[in-house]
């Protein structure tokens, strides 16, 4: 039996409806779940009471969880007449049954108990799972409505009794556990309130325990557990978890900055010998504080720069704007202006921009001296214009100035438009064979090349010196076509030597663009001498060998940049070909939550991380929050939606460039990432979940922290959206021309390589660490762990069909009589009246639908680790998951492993060869290798077609489908002997080497 347990601490109740009759209610909760009931004592004269009482339900099985509901019901007693009447009730579905550790006080507010009650008022309750063995259920109390008056007054004394008990065994918990009866307070508010109540003083009454007479012999940790959907459950450590955050205007939490704008200086003092300044301007608040460039020689300079500091991290309410002038050995203080904090005035957007004011310089004995400062400050949102090019306080902290601000500033970037290059090499005519032993016979072939990418022709030999080919290559360029196509025919005049007969250069912006599969006219180009390098127009000679192509840009196709499971965009490269957007997705990225240090600074864990998010072309990067495992990033984004069947993807990677010593060139590492499927998305709906970041390591699957996100997908033209569920996945020409999957996957890796180049190169940069870990450039390597999923996977989809069999074989073994007879009966009604089948077949997938409804999942699905079957990989599988390609190990190492696939593939030929062998056992019917069961099988022909013309169909069917669900004593052990006859017939194996 299972020790899994649900919790439920009633803790209080916050303007109840008066019942009573005298503008009060006698209240008490009634608690429902998974067929057990319990209740609360009755606190009498109470709008407003306290319980601060636990319950304990026992879980029968924990795979239903997440289907189970808990239903809290308050009801107001009136003792006069022993009757109940509902003050409200609140239902729990299963995203609200969290571990103990994640588990909080919420203020439900409560709904109708039933049509015609009426209900006001909220209802504070914190529900988790456990599974302590210690924890012995709730013992329940008698129901109110059912006990007689005379038990009433008794049943009062003893609850009390029972209550003074329970206060005492929980006030000698409390004392061996401190920790045990510290409630915090939060506050649930429904979606249409936005003004936040104060909360309540909590009360002095300590937690009442209602559970067996034994305690918790010691303070255990709660396992963690987690509901899912489907059949494949997880720790809730790795699981998804609903959050209720306040958020502002959008879908992240308003933070207030305090800006600093520093536009330029006049009338500086000089300060050298020489009568020139080099002045820069420094903004300092606490600890804090940042730097404008210096300018040489400029008493008047201008820098127009932005200082942001975070309201929450502000250690001073004084602001010092100093200018100084810089020096080799010590910077020298030229003036400052000072700031209170409690003066500055607040700008909330759209309100226009605060106006630069011009400030005296002070010396440091506060005297008004030479010299004017204009400035701007005021306190804002992170929605103000200024607050994405500006400098930043808290990415910044303990990090050395020379960082350079372009490593930790927040930007948006737009992948290049890539297109498929389609070559199609034709002939080759007049070439002139440098080597004379290969004018008899020539192995020619063309070698193609744009940028890093190359491929070649199949080589063909020819007795003159015309070559004929008529071969498709196929490529991927980027806007703008800065890159020329390179042709060069190339001679094998021995092993591994080629001979370079000529070459012809084709710039990409001269190449023809289709967008359909419409023919292209082909051209001749001649091609230039061997020693020649020039890219231009060559020269027209009188004689010259030339190439016969068709090349186009290919505009009908989806470029594939990143794994076909979790595309993101699946428009075709030519515009024309777009339709119009769908909806719109808003994300909003507020916060991430005890991630792990990823290096180490001032003797101490710390992280520089920055989220990274992709969807169709646009990637979107927040700004850098130094030397933080909790940063709040708060910034939100949004995508025009194309199509519903596409992924969004949000990475937290650690900033490798930031180091005590400024930049040193690092690779940024990855944290995690989350994927979400716009398709699962409700519409209108605001979903506010923390994502577990779960990386695959070496050692196993690690939880590297949380990531908080706000998503939310709004439909534009829901008709559109669901005409797109009758239209092609890819564009026409992925259908009309289809590429080969060799094909798909090369030109995916070097489509892979351009976009992550080109990031490569914004201000900020995105590694192609980054670029290939969002995209899942390596998902296409061997795994074991990936292939014994995906077994599974399979395994589960045959799952129905399976038990479909199971029920009927039961069916034919009379297991249960009464199901028996009535499939009897639904199969001769369904003879007998053929045109019910198909109206019965649908109706039935139609309630099957309805009825799964309830269970349908309440949040986006996330990353499954049982699914990944990462939470019981080996780790040699680990191991050679990680393992470069080509392989870096031992050879023994390699040796064993290939000894394993071996096997494994042994088992998936054995496989493979017993479907096989069924197959060819069909076609030995009529293929006379088996003459004698030839011959039977054809006798059995004749014989059923003179049944079959003589007697009627339904009755054959009838006659048929009742032999099978036959009774068990009419029935024998052997098998039938057509299944014999099968058996018997020759396969193919005996002629197999």
């Amino acid at each position: 039996m299972t020790n899994l347990k649900l919790a439920v601490e009633v803790v209080r109740a916050h303007n109840l409806m008066p019942r009573d009759g005298q503008g009060s209610s006698n209240a008490f909760v009634e608690l429902q779940f998974d067929g057990q009931k319990f209740r609360t004592t009755v606190k009498e004269k109470d709008l407003d009471p306290f319980w601060n009482e636990v319950f304990y339900f026992n879980v029968s099985n924990p795979n239903e969880l997440h289907s189970l509901t808990l239903d809290a019901h308050i009801y107001n007693i009136n003792q006069a007449i022993n009757s109940k009447t509902s003050l409200g009730k609140v239902r729990l579905t299963a995203t609200s049954f969290v571990p103990h550790s994640d588990a909080v006080v919420f203020n439900y507010p409560l709904e109708k108990g039933s049509l015609f009650s009426r209900a006001r008022g909220e209802l504070g309750l914190k529900v988790y799972v456990t599974d302590d063995p210690s924890i012995k259920s709730s013992i329940p109390l008698p129901d109110i409505a059912s006990s007689s008056s005379s038990s009433h007054s008794s049943l009062q004394s003893n609850q009390g009794e029972l209550t003074s008990r329970k206060i005492e065994e929980s006030a000698a918990a409390i004392s061996a556990n401190g920790k045990k009866g510290m409630i915090r307070s939060f506050f649930h508010l429904p979606r249409s309130n936005n003004q936040v109540q104060p909360p309540s003083p909590a009360p002095s009454q300590q937690p009442i325990v209602y559970r067996g007479d034994e305690t918790r012999s010691e303070n255990h940790a709660p396992q963690v557990f987690n509901m899912f959907a489907n059949s494949y459950t997880q720790s809730s450590s790795f699981g998804l978890r609903e959050t209720n955050p306040i958020l502002g205007v959008g879908l992240v939490e308003q933070m207030q900055f305090l800006f600093v704008r520093v536009v330029k200086a006049n009338d500086l003092p000089s300060k050298d010998l020489t009568g020139s300044l080099d002045p820069y301007v420094e903004v300092k608040l606490g600890n804090y504080k940042g730097v404008t460039k210096h300018l040489e020689k400029n008493q008047s300079p201008e820098w127009n720069t932005v200082f942001t500091f975070s309201k929450d991290r502000m250690q001073s309410s004084l602001l010092e704007v100093l200018v100084k002038d810089k020096h080799i050995l010590k910077d020298e203080f030229v003036g400052v202006v000072r700031f209170d904090l409690h003066e500055i005035p607040t700008r909330v957007p759209p309100d226009s921009p605060l106006a630069p004011q011009w400030y005296r310089l002070e010396n440091k004995k506060g005297e008004k001296g030479k010299g004017e400062l204009m400035l701007a400050v005021w306190i804002g949102t992170q929605a103000d214009e200024a607050f994405s090019d500006a400098w930043h306080s808290d990415e910044a902290t303990s990090v050395d100035s020379s960082t350079p601000s372009n490593h930790i500033r927040s930007k948006v970037y737009h992948s290049p438009r890539l297109w498929y290059v389609r070559v199609n090499v034709i002939e080759a005519q007049d070439l002139v064979f440098l080597s004379e032993k290969n004018r008899g016979l020539s192995n020619v072939h063309i070698k193609a090349q744009i940028g890093n990418q190359v491929l070649k022709t199949k080589s063909m030999q020819s007795q003159n010196t015309n070559v004929l080919w008529n071969e498709d290559l196929m490529f991927v360029a980027s806007e703008p076509f800065d890159d020329h196509l390179i042709l060069t025919v190339e001679d094998r005049v021995g092993p591994n030597k080629d001979e370079i007969l000529g070459r012809t250069f084709i710039p990409l912006a001269t190449v023809e663009r289709r967008a359909d599969d419409r023919i292209v006219h082909s051209r001749w180009f001649n091609l230039q001498t061997p020693s020649s390098s020039d890219i231009e127009e060559p020269k027209k000679d009188k004689f010259s060998s030339r190439i016969h192509l068709r090349v186009c840009l290919d505009g009908g196709y989806h470029v594939l940049d990143e794994s076909t499971h979790y595309s993101s965009d699946l428009r075709p490269t030519a515009k024309q070909l777009w339709k119009p957007p769908i909806g719109i997705l808003e994300l909003g990225i507020l916060n991430a939550d005890a991630l792990t240090a990823m290096k180490t600074r001032h003797n101490r864990g710390t992280s520089d991380t920055y989220c990274v998010a992709k969807y169709g072309q646009k990637w979107v990067r927040t700004r850098t929050i130094t030397d933080s495992l909790n940063p709040k990033y708060n910034e939100q984004y949004t995508w025009e939606v194309f199509d519903p069947a596409t992924v969004l993807t949000v990475g937290v990677f650690d900033n490798g460039q930031i180091t005590d010593k400024g930049s040193n060139g690092n690779r940024d590492t990855k944290i995690g990432k989350v994927r979400i499927r716009i398709s699962t998305l409700e519409t209108g709906r605001v979903y506010t979940h923390s994502y577990p970041l779960l990386v695959l390591h070496p050692s196993g699957v690690k939880t590297m922290g949380e990531l908080h996100l706000a998503i939310r997908f709004s439909c534009t033209s829901m008709p559109n959206m669901m005409l797109l569920y009758s239209k092609p996945l890819l564009p026409k020409m992925h259908y009309k021309m289809p590429l080969t999957m060799v094909q798909l996957d090369m030109l995916r890796h070097q489509a892979v390589a351009i976009v992550a180049a080109r990031l490569s190169r914004a201000e900020p940069p995105l590694g192609k660490e980054v670029v290939e870990y969002m995209t899942d450039a390596d998902s296409h390597l061997w795994s074991m762990r990936r292939s014994k999923a995906n077994f599974f996977r399979l395994m589960s989809v045959f799952n129905g069909v399976f038990a479909v069999g199971k029920w009927f074989k039961e069916v034919c073994a009379w297991t249960n009589p009464i199901t028996t007879v009535l499939v009897h009966v639904l199969f001769l009604m369904l003879i007998f009246f053929p045109e019910l089948i198909l109206p019965t077949l649908f109706m039935y997938n139609f309630l099957i639908g309805l009825w799964n409804y309830r269970y349908r999942p309440k949040y986006p699905p996330h990353m499954n680790t049982r699914l990944s079957c990462a939470d019981s990989v080996h780790s040699d599988e680990l191991d050679e998951e990680f393992d470069t390609f080509p392989t870096s190990k031992s050879s023994d190492l390699v040796r064993m492993r290939y000894d394993r696939l071996r096997s494994v593939a042994g088992r998936i030929q054995t496989v493979v060869g017993d479907v096989a062998s069924q197959g060819e056992r069909i076609q030995a019917l009529q293929s006379w290798r088996d003459p004698r069961a030839t011959v039977i099988f054809m006798l059995f022909c004749v014989v059923a077609s003179a049944v079959l013309y003589a007697v009627p169909l339904r009755l054959l069917i009838v006659t048929g489908g009742l032999y099978v669900m036959r009774h068990p004593k009419f029935r024998h052990k052997l098998p039938p002997a057509p299944l014999n006859f099968f058996r018997r017939l020759p396969a193919r194996t005996d002629s197999m080497l």
